[in-house]
């Protein structure tokens, strides 16, 4: 998984996920860069990981415009990963029982932020005529659980918008890469006011490097060899039925 030379970029770097990620991908040779939108948080997670970062919210078209810009201009204008991990539950319950501000927040976060940036690395990378986008998306999009209907919604979207993106860049020799993964270590229970897991299966849900892992291993093969879909999901989780 050598990455010696590659610029990357992770949104919703500072935690959960997105720290693992950009965690292994700095441990490959990446110059990484992380966004966050809180700035003490994005400072620490620079600081532990010898990351770069930008504070910006993803679903801010300015942000993103000003996240490039400083990107590119130190990299002599190039990425050549963009890793849309940036999410949140917002309010995970019954969609009756949710607010039309919740409902949008969550579309805008998980759905729309993605787009925005997808819009620009394509952009880019299609000039460059190399590159590797992943959007980070859910199991949720293939499954359906009582009170995860707008969260389901919009990485479902996620996952579809990514099979267009890949007909729209593949002739440029970009790739785009879906992945899905089920439980996972990166307190998105806590985030979106959900019971805890049990401590028993706590250490066997996948952690984030684990994902970094995956995400360096899909970054790291051959330029003519790309993975439209990876689902992962750990042992111990019964999805019945599949």
């Amino acid at each position: 998984m050598e990455l010696h030379g590659s610029v990357a970029l992770v949104t919703g770097g500072t935690r959960g996920y997105g720290h693992g990620i950009a965690q292994v991908l700095r441990q490959a040779g990446a110059e990484v860069w992380i966004t966050g939108r809180d700035q003490a948080g994005l400072d620490a997670a620079c600081t532990r990981l010898g990351v770069r970062g930008i504070r910006a919210d993803a679903t801010r078209s300015e942000d993103w415009d000003r996240v490039f810009a400083t990107v590119t201009a130190a990299s002599g204008g190039r990425l050549d990963i963009l890793v849309n991990n940036a999410g949140a539950g917002v309010a995970i319950a019954p969609v009756h029982e949710q607010s039309d501000e919740a409902i949008l927040a969550s579309l805008q976060t998980n759905l729309a932020g993605a787009i925005l940036g997808c819009r620009r690395a394509g952009a880019l990378m299609s000039r460059q005529g190399r590159g590797t986008i992943i959007n980070i998306s859910s199991v949720c999009a293939q499954h359906a659980w009582p009170g995860w209907s707008v969260y389901t919604a919009a990485k479902a979207g996620l996952s579809k918008f990514g099979h267009g993106l890949h007909t729209e860049l593949r002739p440029f020799g970009v790739r785009v890469t879906t992945i899905a993964p089920s439980w996972g270590a990166t307190g998105f229970a806590g985030a979106a006011r959900l019971a805890p897991h049990d401590p028993a299966i706590a250490g066997q849900v996948m952690q984030p490097e684990e994902l970094g892992r995956i995400v360096a291993f899909v970054c790291a093969l051959p330029a003519h060899l790309t993975i439209p879909d990876l689902t992962v999901q750990p042992m111990v989780q019964d999805i019945t039925p599949m």
